[in-house]
């Protein structure tokens, strides 16, 4: 009777041991338990720690209700202005009602998942390739709102959503690349006219002060020199003043050469003379200096001076004597010496 009685309280505590281990049930810190009884939602919720179930009756569901970070993979699209990028993301989301995400949807990370493809798709067909690349965040938060309208419903909440990369075809790049050349070359020759611009003033502005002091600007002349010859070269270059130039410009006797063509004229003009006149004498050749060319006679003589012959005129008060060819132009007297 006792060995019954014995057996009897072990078959018991067995039960009761196999019962605890079947029922007993450890939630961690960061899930949340949700019990089906029979297939039935039990209003519910099991926090973390130690619970129990029916066993056999109950079904506990433990519901993750960390942050999750899942990739978006990328998506080829058009833009707004028919450029084709593609573009992948990352979402961060999670669980805030864990009977919702077990009972309304079967598979929230994968609803999640093809939410997020299929808002990013539509995200690149609505916005411009400058904002692709420059206005992220209003990106960012409309495709956040994208997926966060449905998922609602599905006790998920969209904490996060980013755009990681935009990839271009290497056509776009390269011209993407000419675009910003130049762009920099356009601003750095307007840096450039600017600063030729400011220079010219402060020139004007020492030209105009040296205006008045003629020595400083030889002075500066002899600065200039030295800062060339300064250096390891071989050549040093003085500079001519422009007004040594227009100096001697205005000292050329210009008449001069008027006035030779004036006689030159007179002398084609002047009538031959008469016929009964004996022939003159062939003069007698010169003689040829060392180093001078000699002159074949009949030849006409390029470097002898024209000869004017004497016609008898009847004299008139207003004639006056030409002067003779031979002498040089007189000079003027206007013209200062060099």
């Amino acid at each position: 009777m006792v060995e019954e009685l014995v057996i009897a309280v072990i078959a018991a505590v067995c039960a009761c041991g196999l019962y605890a281990m079947a029922a007993a049930r450890v939630i961690r810190q960061y899930e949340r338990g949700v019990v089906f009884r029979l297939g039935q939602l039990q209003e519910a919720i099991r926090g973390p720690g130690f619970t129990t179930i029916v066993p056999f009756v109950d079904k506990l569901h433990k519901v993750n209700m960390q942050i999750v970070t899942m990739p978006v993979p990328a998506q080829d699209g058009i833009t707004r202005d028919n450029v084709t990028v593609r573009v992948d993301a990352v979402i961060y989301f999670k669980v805030v009602d864990a009977a919702d995400a077990l009972v309304r949807v079967e598979d929230y990370r994968f609803a999640v998942s093809q939410m997020a493809q299929t808002s990013l798709r539509s995200i690149i067909g609505k916005s411009d390739l400058d904002d692709l690349l420059s206005n992220r965040e209003k990106l960012n938060q409309g495709l956040e709102l994208m997926i966060d309208s449905p998922s609602v419903g599905w006790g998920v909440q969209i904490d996060r959503v980013e755009i990681k990369d935009v990839s271009l075809p290497e056509t776009m790049k390269r011209s993407m690349a000419r675009q910003a050349e130049a762009d920099r070359e356009r601003r750095a020759r307007v840096i450039n006219a600017d600063a030729e611009l400011q220079a010219s003033k402060k020139l004007a502005e020492a030209a105009k002060q040296m205006s008045g002091q003629p020595a400083a600007l030889q002075l500066r002349l002899l600065q200039t020199v030295v800062a060339v010859a300064a250096e390891k070269n071989s050549t040093l270059v003085l500079p001519f003043p422009v007004e040594l130039l227009r100096f001697l410009e205005r000292a050329t006797p210009a008449e001069a050469v008027q006035a030779v063509r004036a006689v030159s004229e007179a002398v084609e003009a002047a009538p031959s003379p008469p016929a009964d006149e004996p022939a003159a004498a062939p003069a007698p050749a010169p003689a040829v200096a060392p180093g001078a060319t000699a002159v074949e006679p009949g030849a006409p003589d390029l470097t002898a001076r024209p000869k004017v012959s004497s016609v008898p005129t009847s004299a008139s008060p207003l004639d006056e004597p030409a002067p003779p060819l031979d002498e040089e132009p007189q000079k003027r007297q206007d013209a200062q010496p060099v």
